[in-house]
């Protein structure tokens, strides 16, 4: 019976990879969500062990394998650190330790984690549906309840703003007709008992503010123009709340910029430029637009002839604002030296410890694509020298 320790192994369970150390006393798992990882690479530069690689990111991404993951792990390699848990902008890689979710490395202070900056002022925010909308990730959560007309059983929409409905009877023209009353249940009209000594109809008109919704109904079938209903809106912004799941969230800035309240700050975990060479890129292609996670790469829209003035029209393009700097594309291309990709900082708090800094350092190296797949399943990049 082999008793031997470490014993390794590696398994697919639905989208996850498993990755698995089993010592004497322990079980350490490393899972791959083959979902959510987008195939950065930023975990293969921060794996001490250089146990992991990059895999056929635009082939898996696209949907034309899979068999195969956008990175590939060495489960024997592996020394179950965490320092690419810690890494992956995407939260596609989790360390169990015995079953639990653990990262002792980051516990001991042995790392420093992301500075996600990802904030909503709730008293700007109007709960509109834009940042929801654009966002590339889904990682805005909108609560917000729904309202009538757009949904069975949604709320009243008179709910929907905070304000304060005022109801008038003018007394000396109000005939107590009752018309007011057969058209909307917010109004009574109770009557006293008719009494020949008058000879008239005496009583008043009961207003119920709770069923009122200001629809105006009433003052515009008032024949004797009796009734004025005003209201007055305290606050135009919707019940609810919206928030951002940072876990989920890649810092793209697409809420922010996009936000008609500047409600919004978002700070990049990552900073530095990112250049297209479109004239070597190859038409028809847009791997790289597919791969985005942040949705910033995209094919120019086409120009009449006569607005080009003898410039050679771009086949490709990116928003750099919208840029958050992973490297997905550049591990994407099929084609070499057309994107170049330059990290300059990352944002982190905590201790930044000598193996962080050299993590950085490889992440801050220049870097290009490159045709070339010297062994089954895995693309290695071009590295550039840096001055």
């Amino acid at each position: 019976m082999d008793t031997f320790f470490p014993k390794f192994s590696k398994k697919r369970d639905g989208v996850n990879v498993i990755m698995e150390q089993k010592l004497l006393k322990n079980v350490n798992q490393l899972i791959l969500d083959g979902q959510k990882c987008t195939g950065c690479g930023i975990c293969v530069d921060a794996c001490p062990e250089e146990a992991i690689r990059i895999g056929l990111v635009g082939a898996v991404r696209r949907g034309a394998v899979n068999y195969a993951e956008p990175i590939n792990i060495d489960e024997k390699k592996c020394s179950y650190c965490g320092v690419c848990v810690v890494m992956c902008p995407f939260n596609s890689l989790t360390l169990k330790i015995d079953g639990e979710e653990s990262l002792p490395i980051v516990e001991h202070e042995g790392f420093p984690q992301y500075d996600m900056v990802t904030e909503i002022d709730q008293d700007k925010c109007v709960r509109c549906t834009i940042c929801e909308d654009v966002c590339p990730r889904d990682a805005i959560s909108r609560e917000v309840p729904l309202f009538e007309g757009t949904v069975e059983g949604g709320l009243e929409k008179q709910n929907a703003l905070v304000s304060k409905t005022t109801f008038t009877v003018d007394d000396e023209k109000c005939t107590r007709c009752g018309i007011c009353e057969e058209i909307c249940p917010a109004i009574t009209v109770k009557r006293k008992p008719f009494s020949a000594e008058t000879g008239t109809v005496v009583g008043k008109v009961v207003w119920d503010e709770k069923l009122c919704d200001n629809c105006q109904i009433c003052v515009e079938a008032c024949p004797e123009d009796a009734i004025v209903v005003e209201r007055v809106v305290k606050s135009a912004i919707l019940p609810g709340k919206v928030e951002i799941v940072s876990e989920e969230c890649c810092t793209c800035t697409w809420c922010e910029i996009n936000c008609p309240e500047e409600a919004i700050r978002i700070e990049k975990i990552f900073t530095g430029d990112i250049e297209f060479n479109a004239d070597k890129c190859p038409s028809g292609c847009s791997t790289c637009v597919d791969v985005c996670p942040a949705n910033a790469i995209y094919l120019p829209s086409i120009k009449p002839a006569k607005d080009l003035k003898g410039e050679i029209e771009p086949v490709i393009a990116v928003n750099k604002d919208l840029c958050i700097f992973c490297g997905a594309c550049v591990n994407a291309c099929p084609g070499e030296d057309i994107i170049t990709l330059t990290r300059t900082d990352i944002r982190m708090k905590g201790k930044e410890t000598d193996l962080f800094l050299k993590v950085k350092a490889k992440l801050c190296n220049t870097r290009t694509s490159r045709v070339k797949e010297s062994t089954p399943d895995e693309v290695e990049l071009k590295m550039m020298e840096t001055a």
